[in-house]
């Protein structure tokens, strides 16, 4: 990264520039009183190379969505709407409600939202093509309304007469479900232009292959491709059709852009078996799935491989196949989980923080640089108990027995974890979950050495987002991690609970918590 130009001279501040700076002042003077460290530097200089699939503001990977579950969701509320609105019909198309309604009454009701719910999936009108513009998207949904339509008019022409209540039904359901789908295709161009429905990958090889396939992501833009890492920088171009060459693949292993990098693609020549092995073993110490793409020999193959690298279908070289709705269920969990513990629990976190405030000088909060999902840099929230002049934001020292730092407050809030339950913002933000592997301070030191440098398989704990309490957590596995071999064992409890993570043995982690912190008088905390 270029160094920033030496501040120039300006001989009058102008009044915006006043105000500005007043702006400066109070947000420094908030970040203070909150206990925020000084924020980590960009990604990158606002001057470097973005390339051409470079939003201004990249999305974490934990905020990703994948359209088709997205649209799952829309096609289960336009059923709800399409049915609701049949109900209602019903109720008034028969003398006594709803429930005095006849079989030969509800028939042509209870046949049309059938024939509805099947236009509206014949039609694909849940597919937001990604250059499909909002009124060829109307069309569609009226052509499935027409399809429903046909049938009913046959009905009609050839049986009893219908009742005036069933077009007017069917007419209420249309402009239902087209202003359901305007909405839904407002969120989902939104979504789009900030990058949350879009995988982002990087390549390795600056290669035919990858230039072709950057090409091919350029006109169908199924993925945006931010960069491309090569061990022969000498020998390949500063850019790839337009995206940057960021480094080798010792710069991609600690560069800041990985964690919203969702996918690492190789794309070497395929009669490189030694460099693809080696590429494999190295890449594996990360988060981030890596998978290998060949050179598919024409257009089509390109748009083909292209389609499931953006659909996460290519055979898995690292990390473990997502489970969407797996996700889901304990992305529930955490709300609902979490939005209870804090309305039964923020008596007890005002009786802390005042505590706190009497006890010592200093903010009631202590903010953390941790490392998330996917090694993304989290602000971890905590009750603040060293004190304020000894705070170390860097996690340079570890916790010792009889720390001096440490204030009378909170030696007691450490030792019953009272002091981690500001993180239940975090878990409602969605950075933290309230089961996971416990999140370590950015540049966490075992002795003199990294703790990330110990274990091979260290990154392997932030394929899932970090948690209040873990299985490592309740296995013994508490408090600071001061030798190699407690790491490793922290690692292994914690890869162990990510390979065997289920509702219900989220449940039990729960559920043994106090438990364990009850009988656990020994660890150093």
């Amino acid at each position: 990264m270029r160094s920033a130009p030496a501040p120039r001279a300006v001989p009058d501040a102008s009044p915006e520039e006043g105000w500005v700076d007043a702006v400066r002042a109070l947000h420094r003077v908030l970040e203070t009183q909150f206990g925020r460290e000084p924020d980590a530097a960009p990604l990158e200089d606002p001057r470097d190379r973005r390339g051409p699939f470079r939003p201004r503001r990249l999305t974490p990977v934990r905020s990703r969505l994948e359209l088709r579950h997205v649209t799952h969701t829309f096609r289960w509320i336009d059923a709800t709407a399409i049915v609701v609105a049949t109900l209602t019909a019903a109720h008034f198309l028969a003398e006594g409600g709803l429930l005095q309604a006849t079989v030969g009454q509800a028939l042509p009701l209870a046949l049309g939202a059938g024939l509805l719910l099947w236009g509206l999936r014949a039609m694909d009108t849940h597919g937001f093509a990604l250059n499909e513009n909002l009124s060829r998207h109307f069309v569609r949904v009226c052509a499935a309304f027409s399809l429903a339509g046909l049938p009913l008019i046959a009905l009609d022409l050839v049986g009893p007469r219908l009742s005036p209540v069933v077009p007017a039904w069917f007419a209420v359901s249309l402009m239902a479900v087209l202003a359901l789908h305007g909405l839904w295709w407002l969120i989902v161009a939104g979504w789009r232009r900030d990058g949350k429905l879009t995988p982002n990958i990087v390549i390795v090889g600056a290669t035919p292959a990858a230039r072709k396939l950057i090409e091919t992501a350029l006109a169908t833009r199924e993925v945006a491709v931010l960069g491309v890492f090569d061990d022969r920088l000498d020998r390949v171009p500063r850019e790839l059709a337009g995206v940057p060459v960021l480094g080798n693949t010792t710069d991609l292993l600690t560069h800041k852009i990985m964690p919203y990098v969702d996918r690492i693609v190789i794309a070497v020549n395929p009669s490189a078996q030694p460099r693809i092995r080696e590429l494999i073993d190295r890449l594996r110490v990360l988060p981030n799935d890596v998978s290998l793409v060949l050179d598919a020999g024409g257009e089509d193959g390109r748009h083909r491989a292209l389609s499931r690298i953006a659909d996460a279908q290519l055979a898995q070289v690292s990390g473990e196949p997502a489970d969407i709705r797996r996700a889901g269920v304990k992305r529930a969990q955490d709300l609902v989980v979490g939005a209870l513990a804090l309305l039964l629990g923020w008596p007890l976190m005002i009786a802390v923080a005042v505590a706190i405030k009497l006890d010592s000088p200093g903010p009631v909060f202590f903010r953390q640089r941790r490392h998330g999902f996917n090694n993304e840099e989290i602000l971890v929230w905590k009750f603040r108990s060293m004190r304020a002049e000894a705070a170390d934001f860097a996690a340079v020292q570890q916790v010792r027995a009889g720390d001096d730092r440490v204030t009378r407050v909170g030696r007691f809030i450490r030792k019953t974890s009272l002091d981690e339950l500001p993180q239940l913002f975090n878990v409602m933000t969605g950075e933290m979950s309230l089961v996971g592997p416990r999140p370590h301070a950015v540049g966490m030191k075992t002795g003199q050495t990294e703790s990330a440098r110990l274990v091979a398989e260290y990154a392997h704990r932030h394929r899932m987002k970090p948690g209040m309490t873990g299985w490592a957590a309740i296995n013994g596995s508490r408090g600071p991690v001061d030798t190699p071999e407690l790491v490793r064992r922290r690692v292994a409890l914690d890869i162990e609970y990510i390979e065997r993570q289920n509702f219900w043995f989220d449940l039990y982690i729960m559920a043994m918590t106090i438990p364990c912190l009850l009988g656990d008088r020994d660890t150093v905390r």
